[in-house]
């Protein structure tokens, strides 16, 4: 009589067995897998959409920052015709104020009927100014401010958003010694260039 160890049906069914608890461990290894696998998918898909997100943010900065490039090449071919300088006794901004006084207002609503019946196609530079008080990054953001208030006030009196760039020089271009208070108030202003 031969010995079931060593018969071949023996082998088969130990094969055979084998193979099944392989096979059943294969599959709880490939499902945890997946299941890890999956994860990764799902969180590289929401940095996906963040990137993308992130991107048509750029986009939109990028194409304004090309209208006002495109603006400012229009502004550099130009040629200089007068400038009109916010900074004057009645006009003078704050410090860090970026509001436009009600003097100033009438001084540009002036400006604007005055573009407006010499009907000529002019580009306007509005440029912003600091003194030189606060922190340099603080003062390009606040002359900016001044000059972006100017570029607004000047569209709602009917002047072409296209037709106008800004450009803050924070405390670069001082008219004044910034080390008297008469001084430093003729360094806060708005200087409007107009251009042919």
């Amino acid at each position: 009589m031969r010995r079931l160890g060593h018969s071949p049906l023996a082998a088969a069914v130990l094969a055979t067995g084998a193979v099944a608890l392989a096979g059943c461990a294969t599959k709880s290894y490939v499902r945890d897998q997946v299941a890890v696998v999956d994860t990764k998918v799902q969180a590289n898909q929401a940095q996906l959409q963040t990137h993308e997100a992130h991107l048509t943010q750029l986009d939109r900065n990028t194409q304004e920052a090309l209208d006002r490039a495109n603006a400012a090449g229009k502004l550099a071919e130009g040629k200089f015709l007068y400038s009109v300088v916010l900074s004057d006794d009645g006009i003078k901004f704050p410090v860090a104020g970026t509001q436009l006084s009600p003097e100033a207002q009438t001084r540009l609503a002036d400006l604007a009927q005055k573009l407006k019946a010499d009907n000529k196609n002019v580009y306007l530079e509005i440029q912003g100014h600091t003194d030189a008080t606060g922190s340099p990054g603080i003062n390009m953001r606040v002359g900016e401010e001044r000059a972006e208030a100017v570029r607004l006030f000047m569209n709602k009196q009917g002047v072409a958003l296209n037709r106008m760039a800004t450009i803050s020089y924070g405390a670069e271009s001082p008219v004044a010694s910034d080390k008297t208070r008469a001084g430093r108030a003729q360094n806060r202003r708005v200087v409007v260039v107009v251009l042919a």
